[in-house]
Formats: structure tokens, sequence, C-alpha cells
């Protein structure tokens, strides 16, 4: 049990900013200090926050290279030429390529997709596939949530007579492949207002932009496709700010009364038919399922399963794919029951600062979930990495204060390829580069990694009293979703509560539920993953606590609840 850093993010917030903020809008002080605890400060930021307005949509044509991108597509349907839409295996790519596929059909294009094997073709662009599509005849292939590391493919893609144009939102390398366009705001030289799309978001703005330029109604396309731009933006974990806030709040509406056969199928089977959609349901109800495809089995099912018309056929794929979930759950499970033997058993563990880990026959498709795991269970980056027949693939995740991307960039000489983000990566290397690779990501880190970066932290965004504990509340601060990376649910604290009863709950007792009482009230909370606190803590200790506020609603009637994020002894002054 770690012990946690609280960082108060209001600590360093003028009183009066907060009390002007509140009179301007009409809003209580406590939203006025979540907002500018999220950078939101600006009248115009307010509005565009409290309101997630279309106004907040930027002008697709910003982008650069949007206007050829448009242009060439137009021409290519215009003359019938093949148009094949190539994309990733994770759900940012299924859903990304999903969508242009459906609205490229409705225009009326000759179109196909197509998403490279995971474990038999790997991440990305490569030259077989290119070839292959080349031989099929194909004019024109668009990018989606991938391409931007492609230098190599698409000059062989040139030779081949094949055009490409790239969608992508990853990190640029100093390179850039000289494609006939590049659609990724993350260009140093791409004055887009908005740097943080997911892949999906990027494809997004290229329909609306084709659609801007063919006369089309673009509130109208927006709305016809944001459930499906709004799944990939969850799931790719991007900040859920700016137009990203916009295309999920919209998207999760359209979501929960969708027409679309195959996202009803995905709804029920996830136990969230009939049900508002939220953010949460996103990531752990939906994209789960679609992941597994890519992970296990075939994306592809996932697109086919999103494009589906055929009750009956979107009802089976379904259930395909939740089955493909359960294997991914008991593969993602023994991979972590390994990872954890392997830390324990390594006398040094507490010197690294960097967990690099690498076992032969792990499942390429689930290492990036263990990773995440263990990053958040040790508090430290994770890169686990699968050997095979000499090649070595691996996935990583960070945490705050260290650039996953740059770290790798790092070590590149020792890398055969590598792309991502801040804190999540893929890299492939060979073996006999494991050892060292290692030694020099953690040579990195000591350079740029303190002491306190190593702890974990809980980010609270300001003390409040037992009386703001209401149902009240708890629905006001509900209007401040989606919630996500960027916009994160709002912690507060309360010090010095009395714990009137602690009970461990769940299997193996991994929970907690707490029973607390001040001022003659009593409110109920639950700890998820914490039964270890239960020794740590009785009836009758004067607590402090950090949490989140929820509506709990059980058998029609609606409660307060508390979802805890750390509890402390109190420090009696």
């Amino acid at each position: 049990m770690q012990g946690k850093n609280w960082v108060f993010l209001n600590k360093s917030i003028k009183r009066e900013s907060i009390l002007a903020m509140s009179k301007q809008f009409g809003i209580p002080n406590v939203i006025s200090t979540i907002l500018l605890n999220r950078k939101i400060q600006t009248e115009a930021q307010v509005k565009a926050y409290l309101s997630k307005s279309m106004s907040t949509i930027h002008n697709p044509m910003q982008m650069k290279d949007m206007q050829k991108a448009v242009e060439r597509i137009i021409a290519a349907i215009e003359k019938t030429e093949k148009i094949v839409v190539y994309g990733d295996y994770d759900v940012d790519g299924i859903t990304a390529t999903a969508l242009l596929y459906m609205f490229f059909q409705e225009l009326g294009a000759n179109v196909d997709y197509y998403i490279p094997d995971r474990i038999e073709e790997g991440y990305g662009m490569n030259i077989m596939a290119v070839n292959k599509l080349a031989k099929s005849r194909t004019n024109l292939i668009i990018t989606v949530d991938c391409g931007i590391t492609a230098v190599g493919e698409v000059e062989f893609a040139k030779l081949r007579g094949v055009d490409i144009i790239i969608t992508d939102h990853h990190t640029c390398k100093e390179k850039i492949p000289a494609a006939f366009a590049v659609i990724n705001p993350k260009q140093p030289d791409c004055e887009y207002p908005f740097k943080d799309l997911s892949g999906v978001g990027v494809a997004f703005k290229l329909i609306l932009a084709l659609a801007m330029v063919l006369g089309k109604n673009t509130t109208e396309v927006f709305n016809k496709y944001s459930d499906i731009a709004a799944i990939g933006t969850v799931a790719d974990v991007v900040p859920l700010l700016d137009e990203n806030r916009v295309i999920v709040d919209k998207g999760l509406y359209a979501l929960s009364s969708t027409h679309r056969e195959g996202l009803k199928a995905l709804l029920e089977i996830s136990g969230l038919e009939g049900k508002l959609i939220s953010a949460g349901s996103v990531a752990f109800g939906i994209s789960p399922r679609l992941n597994a495809a890519g992970r296990l089995g075939t994306a592809s099912t996932a697109v086919k399963l999103i494009l589906s018309d055929d009750k009956d056929e979107a009802y089976k794929i379904a259930i395909e794919l939740n089955e493909e979930n359960r294997k991914r759950q008991l593969t993602e499970q023994a991979i972590f029951n390994d990872a954890v033997g392997m830390i324990s058993s390594d006398p040094d563990f507490d010197k690294k600062k960097v967990i690099v880990l690498c076992k032969d026959g792990w499942h390429h498709g689930v290492i990036g979930i263990v990773a995440s795991r263990i990053t958040e269970l040790f508090y430290k980056p994770c890169i686990l990495i699968t050997h095979e027949n000499g090649i070595c693939k691996g996935s990583g995740r960070s945490i705050p204060g260290f650039n996953l991307f740059d770290a790798l960039n790092f070590c590149g000489e020792l890398l055969a390829n590598f792309g991502g983000h801040a804190v999540a990566a893929g890299l492939s290397l060979d073996f006999n580069d494991v050892d060292a690779f290692s030694s020099k990501i953690n040579e990195y880190a000591a350079s740029v990694l303190t002491p306190e970066d190593m702890l974990p932290h809980v980010s609270i965004d300001c003390l409040i009293s037992p009386n703001d504990i209401s149902l009240e509340n708890a629905k006001l601060l509900s209007k401040l979703e989606p919630f996500g990376i960027g916009n994160p649910k709002p912690v507060f604290s309360i010090m010095g509560i009395l714990v009137s009863t602690i009970n461990q709950i769940g299997i193996d007792n991994k929970h907690i539920r707490l029973r607390l009482e001040a001022q003659n009230k009593y409110i109920n909370a639950v700890g998820f993953h914490m039964g270890e606190y239960y020794g740590k803590f009785k009836a009758g200790d004067i607590v402090d606590i950090a949490f989140t506020m929820e509506i709990n609603n059980f058998q029609g009637t609606e409660n307060v609840q508390l979802l805890l994020k750390d509890i402390k002894k109190h420090q009696f002054t």
C-alpha cells in the first residue's frame, strides 16, 4: 500500500478569481474552482465548456493539406477510382475506418477498407499490404490513425502508382512521409488550433471538410457520425477538452438512442441497452469488446459489426466479440501474473525507474493492457516485450512526468521502429538488444524523473464540508461531463470525519465500504480495490478522505455515494 501525495489544484488560485467567475456566470464557487483548476479562465472558454456548443468545432480547412486531400478524394469519386481506407486495429482505428467507409459509400465512392493483422503484419502501413492493394488496382489509399512514420511505405506506393493521403494524430518524427497529403494537427507547421484530436477525430474532420466543399449540411453530417467518432475518441484517451468535448457529448447522446444495428447489438451485449451512455460506459463496456477483435482475432470483425445493418448478423458478431473479450481477459490475467512474478524475483527492482520485461509467447495484442495495469500497480513506466523467432515487439505505458515517446527517441539507435504518444507507445527491436534497451531507458529516466514524480498522487480540486455532500450538488457536477483525460471527474476532500463503520466487500474482499459521520449526518462511501485499507482503519477513527461524488440509483431511489480515492489518518494540530 503506497502512500499517496495529495495535490490541491486550487492552491494557487486566488479566492477573488473564484468569486469573480461565480458572479459573472451565476455558478457556485465550487464549479468556478473546478473550471479554474482546468485552466478554463476566459469568458469564451467558460461559455464553450459549459454550453458544449457546436460553435467550439473548428473549421477543418484550417488543417494543413486538408484542401488538397478533399480535392483528391472528390476527383477519385468522380472518376470511380478505387479508394481503400487503411486503418489501425485498435478502437480508434476501427471507428475511423468505419466512419470514412460509410461516408464514402454515401458519396457513391468505389471504396474498400483494409486493416493489417496485429500478429502477422504489425502496426501501421507495411510494404506487403501496399503491394497487395496496388495489385488490386487501388488508386488511392487513405490511412486513418496511422501512417505518419510510413516514409518508406509511401515511397513504395508512389512507385506502384498509388496516391497516399495520411490522416493521423500520432507524434511526428523529424521526417514526414512525402504523401500526396498529410493531415495531422501535430505537424510542426500545421496551424490547426487544437492538437489533441484522436485518429477518428482527424477522420471526422476530413468528412466534415468534404461535406463543406460538396455543399452538404455539415451539422447533419456531424450528428449522423458523431456516435462513431465519440467511441473512438473516448477509447483513445485523448483530452476531453475543446472540440473533443463536443464530439463526445453529442456522440454519447446519439449513441444512447442509436439506430445502427451493430451498435445496438454491442450495447445489448455490454448490458448498456436502454441506458444513458457515459464516457465510462464506452471505456469499460464498449471499447474492450471492439478492441478484443484486433487483439486476439481480426479487427475487421469489429468494423463489420459497426457497418452491419442486419439485426441478426449484428447480434451474432456482437456475441463473437463478447467471447473474444472473455478470452482476452483470461490471456491478460496470465500475462499479468507472469509479469508480477518476474518483478517479485528481481532483486534490483527498486533501483529501476522503468519496468522492462520480456518473455517468449506473450500475446502481442494484450501486453499493452497489462503494461497499463503494471504501471498503475507500481507507479512506474512499464514496457512489456514479447519475443518470437528473434523479433521482439513491445508496448509501453507511462506516468505523468515521463514522456514515453521522448524516452524511446533517446533509445532510438537500439530500436527497429517505434511510435506513439507521451503516455502510450509501441516498439520493435532485436532480442539481443533488450537488455541494452532496458539499461538505456532507465538511464534516461534517471535524468528526468524526480523522487516526487515516482510517488502516486491524488489531484484534488478543493476542500469541501460534509454539508456540501448532497444529491443536488452531485447532479450539478454531472453537468460537467463528459469526464476523461484533461477533464477528470472532480475530486474533493473532507478533513476530520468520523468512521462509523468499515467493512470489506466483494470477491476476495477486494473493496471496502464505509459509513462516515459528521455534524449528525451519515455519508456512504465505497473504495474499489482498496481492500488493503481495511486493516489500517477502524470504526471510531477520525480520517481525511479524498473522493468523487456519485449518484447511486438503487431500486429507483437516488442517493449520494462517495467513491474513495484515498484515506489518511487525520493529523490533529
